[in-house]
């Protein structure tokens, strides 16, 4: 398959991760591992997670002057990742995430956005030049910059005719008229239940209705993704569903910007919307078996092979970071809750997903 050019416009974080048995309560305190240090943030997962996949990536964001700014620029530059769209600036911190992970992968975080708030729309143009993406491209955004400045990138990368894809997390509560704008400047949106929830004024009996439901908000494709049920998609040729995989999980952190990615470069080259939405599962499937944002993220040699059937797919010869995967895991999948974290609370460690 060619490299398909993707471009991410969004965060990037320095995550702090400690395991634990169980999630704290309100003013409770739990002893938990040793904390872990991880280059992290939506916009930057999605990037690597597309450069592991194979694609030639560029990403625009800021960081602080700081040595974390200095510590995750020179990861991106180790991954692949084009870093010229990413400044450091002077007197400002860098992002940094603080994630408590319960043993079954399930997980919380508290955010501290740093330089990530300052990605106004200036600071948008002259990190970009006037040119966010060329009509090769496609455009990847989330969430956690400022909402005007991805409104601007999506709609100067779609008025150049580049394929504008948008994963609406974290969903903000306002302005609710920015977001109802820049709902109408994308053409691919991905969403889980919790955010499909919070988009629509009224619910739906089915998954299936919900997104074309949210089709009608602007996006010509929605992708709503299912946890243990697995994802429904909605698009111009109509809706399909794609079941789960069986997995035992480790850390959801991170799967959910693998699927976003992946399905953001299959759509990108012309994939049928089943076949892209399949292998984005299979992808934020192969994410949960590691711990760790970035670290966990898999190779397309990985998705190729869980899609042939192979049954240990993340020890593929020659894949990404096959030694971090536990030897008790059984199966691949993907969750599905807010951020990027999607294992249901209710669910054990081996559970089954898409």
């Amino acid at each position: 398959m060619s490299s398909e050019r993707l471009v991410v416009v969004g965060s990037l974080n320095m995550d702090l991760s400690v395991t634990v048995p169980r999630l704290p309560q309100p003013g409770e305190t739990v002893s938990g591992a040793d904390v872990v240090r991880g280059a992290g943030g939506k916009g930057a997962n999605q990037a690597v997670a597309a450069a592991r996949l194979g694609a030639e990536v560029r990403m625009i964001g800021l960081l602080g002057d700081d040595a974390l700014g200095g510590e995750l620029r020179e990861r991106l530059a180790l991954e692949g990742v084009d870093s010229g769209g990413v400044a450091q600036l002077p007197g400002v911190a860098s992002g940094l995430a603080l994630i408590v992970v319960q043993q079954d992968g399930e997980n919380t975080i508290t955010l501290s956005p740093g330089a990530n708030h300052h990605l106004d729309v200036p600071a948008l143009d002259n990190l970009t030049g006037g040119t966010v993406a060329s009509p090769a491209d496609t455009l990847l955004l989330q969430l956690e910059v400022p909402l005007p400045t991805v409104l601007a990138a999506a709609r100067a990368a779609r008025g150049a005719g580049a394929l504008t894809v948008l994963n609406a997390a974290p969903l903000p509560q306002s302005p609710r008229e920015v977001l109802a704008e820049l709902l109408g400047a994308v053409d691919v949106l991905v969403v889980n239940e919790t955010e499909a929830a919070g988009l629509l004024p009224a619910a739906h009996a089915e998954w299936a209705e919900q997104a074309r439901a949210l089709r009608g908000l602007g996006p010509d494709t929605v992708v709503i993704t299912l946890g243990a049920e697995g994802a429904v998609a909605a698009g111009p040729q109509g809706a399909c569903a794609e079941s789960g995989f069986s997995v035992r999980a480790v850390d959801a952190v991170g799967a959910g910007d693998a699927f976003c990615a992946q399905l953001a470069l299959s759509l990108g080259g012309g994939t049928p919307l089943p076949e892209a939405v399949r292998r984005a599962c299979a992808a934020g499937a192969l994410a949960t078996t590691r711990p760790g944002a970035q670290s966990s993220l898999p190779s397309a040699a990985e998705v190729d092979a869980l899609l042939d059937g192979v049954t240990d797919a993340a020890h593929v010869p020659g894949a990404a970071h096959d030694t971090d995967v536990p030897d008790t895991a059984d199966g691949i999948g993907l969750p599905d809750a807010p951020h990027d974290t999607d294992v249901p609370p209710h669910e054990t460690n081996e559970v089954h997903h898409a």
